[in-house]
């Protein structure tokens, strides 16, 4: 089985950076990592002597991938769907994309159930149409960027509804410390948390997932992107665009990472989730013409994705 994990950085090599080199050595993955116009290249360059790590320069990248580099543009971190088409092209069964500033634990890869049918806990909101992963948790309090503020009032209105079969082809692990949480919620909690050990758990309900540490099977790959052009709605729409391709194939797994967020403006974040705030409702209620709600950039973005995987 051939397994990529897929980050991209302008940073120097992160904490995180560094152990998922060595878990890539010792766990048989290969680390690809999508440079941009302002990566200290040699330092990745360096890395490449010394681990399973493939490191993309923006050189590269435009020789394989000349229209989808442009239209993505640089100085973005949704060049992480270069890295996507890049590891469909070498045969990938599995795809993790990670973040450079989620540290992975040490069992990070241990339990990755994508590709195969498993028993799992089911969850299903009785208020509202859509799920937030954070409901069932110990933090129910927080809630997943994304999730359709229409729904606040009720998000933990949650049923267990038993055990279910369910074939996954999505797996996204939880990450402690600073979560990936709505802007208007870590502005005014700014939470550290810490989940306690979960067994993993669905809904038969539309949930944001994030890129941030999430495997992937090969199959959706064609159908998942990190939207640019979209704010901070990137991978979030996303995730929800490819549940409309592969209804009732996500699950939810306990944390294997821990958070030490980069530096961000948090009141640029919540400017950067505004086109959410005002559209993810309406996309979630007429998700089968899901362009109409992208923006003409993105839609073009979609566009020329889509082809990467046919050549």
């Amino acid at each position: 089985m051939k397994k990529f994990i897929i980050t991209t950085t302008i940073n120097s090599p992160t904490e995180a950076t560094l152990k998922f080199c060595e878990i890539a050595k010792a766990k048989n993955w290969t680390f690809i990592i999508v440079g941009d116009t302002k990566t200290p290249h040699n330092e990745y360059q360096k890395l490449e002597e010394e681990y399973p790590v493939v490191y993309l320069t923006p050189e590269t990248q435009d020789s394989l991938y000349p229209e989808l580099s442009e239209v993505i543009g640089w100085k973005s971190i949704q060049r992480r769907n270069i890295g996507f088409v890049y590891a469909y092209h070498q045969g990938a069964d599995i795809v993790a994309t990670v973040d450079d500033d989620n540290i992975p634990y040490s069992n990070w890869g241990d339990n990755v159930y994508v590709g195969q049918e498993i028993e799992v806990d089911l969850f299903e909101n009785i208020s509202s149409l859509y799920f937030d992963p954070l409901s069932p948790t110990t933090h129910k309090d927080l809630w997943h960027r994304g999730f359709p503020i229409e729904d606040l009032p009720f998000k933990n209105d949650i049923e267990y509804k038993g055990k279910i079969k369910r074939k996954v082809l999505v797996q996204a692990d939880f990450w402690d410390g600073d979560p990936d949480i709505d802007a208007i919620c870590r502005l005014s909690k700014k939470p550290i948390v810490k989940f306690e050990k979960f067994d993993p758990f669905c809904s038969t309900q539309l949930a944001p997932f994030n890129s941030q540490n999430t495997f992937l099977a090969r199959e959706v790959l064609p159908f998942y992107s990190v939207l640019p052009h979209t704010g901070r709605m990137d991978d979030i729409w996303g995730s929800y665009i490819l549940q409309y391709y592969f209804p009732n194939s996500v699950i939810y797994n306990q944390a294997t990472v821990y958070q030490d967020r980069n530096v961000q403006d948090l009141v640029t974040n919540l400017e950067n989730e505004v086109i959410g705030y005002r559209n993810t409702y309406k996309l979630l209620g007429d998700l089968n013409n899901f362009e109409n709600y992208l923006p003409e950039k993105a839609k073009e973005f979609w566009n020329i994705y889509k082809n990467q995987f046919n050549k």
